[in-house]
Order: structure tokens, then sequence, then C-alpha cells
């Protein structure tokens, strides 16, 4: 209604597959659906000491997010957002990934290069979501699926704060989505890209480092598994920043190199 209201819609363009004007403010409505969910079903007294920078950060997504939706943010400052994020996670909350339990050969890891994956994680996983919402339904329909394997992980493993922030979400996703099939109603836009992507950012670096101590249910190199669960959009957003950066131009720039762009321009429609 406020996006009818006040006339703010994403508009048909060169790289679009949309045709007419479409609201994009779909990310309020999940952010106040899962912001919601968890504040009501989470003992913040267990939690409080990471609780409290996760939902900070999810606050600057937000704002940043909207302004993007609405006034369309330069991508150095959309960055600047973006590394905010990632400073809270990594310095406040203390989400790192510090060992690879042998993945690539690799168990332990220095600090410093902790530090730096575990930054690129975030920004990539991030970045990753916000870049495949081209077509109908699939952003939206990803992130069910991978919050939802996280969070039952979580579940099964007894960590219920970690399986409420993956359930929480992939309910609101899963309200929003009635509006975002084909012939899509509202699109999430970067508020709910964002988000979906720093959610699902915090479960898997949860997943890696927690996921071969799990007393229930122990699971061995969490790595390989928690980047296989996030396959689509991560091997997607890489390829293409591969393909930008190779033409001498930044992995942020637009084009149409995304495999939903490639597949809509060999005649597959949104449903398909």
């Amino acid at each position: 209604m406020v996006a009818n209201w006040k006339k703010l819609y994403d508009l048909p363009g060169d790289r679009k597959v949309h045709s007419a004007p479409v609201p994009s403010l779909g990310g309020l409505g999940i952010f106040v659906g899962f912001m919601l969910g968890v504040l009501l079903f989470t003992n913040a007294q267990d939690v409080f000491s990471v609780f409290q920078y996760f939902i900070a950060c999810f606050i600057v997504i937000f704002f940043f997010g909207i302004k993007d939706d609405i006034l369309m943010l330069s991508p150095m400052k959309k960055f600047m957002g973006q590394m905010a994020v990632v400073a809270i996670l990594m310095f406040k909350a203390n989400m790192l990934i510090t060992n690879m339990y042998g993945f690539l050969n690799i168990t332990y890891i220095d600090p410093a290069v902790s530090y730096l994956l575990t930054g690129f994680t975030i920004l990539v996983v991030m970045n990753a979501y916000n870049l495949i919402d081209g077509v109908d339904g699939l952003a939206g329909s990803l992130s069910v699926i991978t919050c939802l394997s996280f969070g039952t992980f979580f579940l099964l493993s007894n960590d219920v704060f970690y399986a409420l922030l993956g359930y929480s979400f992939a309910a609101s996703l899963m309200a929003f989505l009635i509006y975002n099939y084909s012939p899509a109603r509202i699109f999430m836009g970067d508020t709910g890209a964002m988000l979906a992507g720093a959610v699902n950012a915090i479960l898997v670096i949860r997943f890696i480092e927690t996921g071969e101590q799990s007393q229930i249910l122990p699971i061995l190199t969490t790595p390989a598994i928690g980047f296989g669960i996030l396959m689509i959009p991560l091997l997607d957003t890489l390829r293409v920043f591969a393909i930008r950066i190779l033409h001498g131009r930044s992995p942020f720039s637009p084009d149409r190199n995304h495999v939903h762009h490639l597949m809509l321009d060999r005649g597959y429609s949104h449903r398909k």
C-alpha cells in the first residue's frame, strides 16, 4: 500500500525482466515479519551477548536497503553499509571462521586469515542473494530452502536460537512469496535481498564452526556442506564477479550475465 501510494516502483529497463512498474518495498514486510518472529520467541537473556549485535546488523541493512530501494544508493555507499555489517558481525558478535576441518586439507586458520576469509564470506553471501534477485520468486525460494536446511540442523543439534533465526526468516519469506511468484505483485528489493544474505551468512558461519562439534548430530567437512547448501547463489555470483573483473570492470557493475538472464534470453519463462 505504501509503495503504491508513494509510487515507489521498480521501473522496467534494459536489464530488467519485468515489463510494468512493480512495487519494490517487499523487504519492509520481510524485515517486520522476521523481527517479530525472532523477538517474540527468543529468550534474549540466554543469547543477549550476540543477539543485540545481530539486531544491530539487521537494522543497518534495513536503513541502507530502504534508502537504496527508494533513492538508489551508489555502489560505494552500499558497500560501506555492508562493511558496517561485516565489522559488527566479526568484531562484536565474534562470528569468525576459525577452522576448515580438513576441507582443502586446511584445519586451523591464522587469525589474520580468519578475519579476511570471514569478511569475504559475509560480503559474497550478502551480494549473492542481492544479485540473483532478478526472476520472480528466485531469491526468496532459494533463501527459504537454505534457511530451512540450516534451521533444521540447528534444531536437531539443540542450537535453538540459530534454528529460530532460520525458521523465522523462512516463514517471513514464505508469506512474501505469495505475492512474489510470477507474475510478481511486489519485489523484495535490496532490503529483502541483503537481509536474506546476512541471515544466511550468519547461519553458514555458525554451521561451519559448530557442525563437527555437535554432540547430537556431528557433521564432517562442514565448510564443503555449507558451500553446497549455498551453491547456486554463490557460484553464480563468483562467476559473474570473475567475468566483470576479467573485462576490467568493477565486480559490482550491472550487466545481464547472471544465469537467470541467460535462461530468459534462451526463451525460458519466470515459472520455468
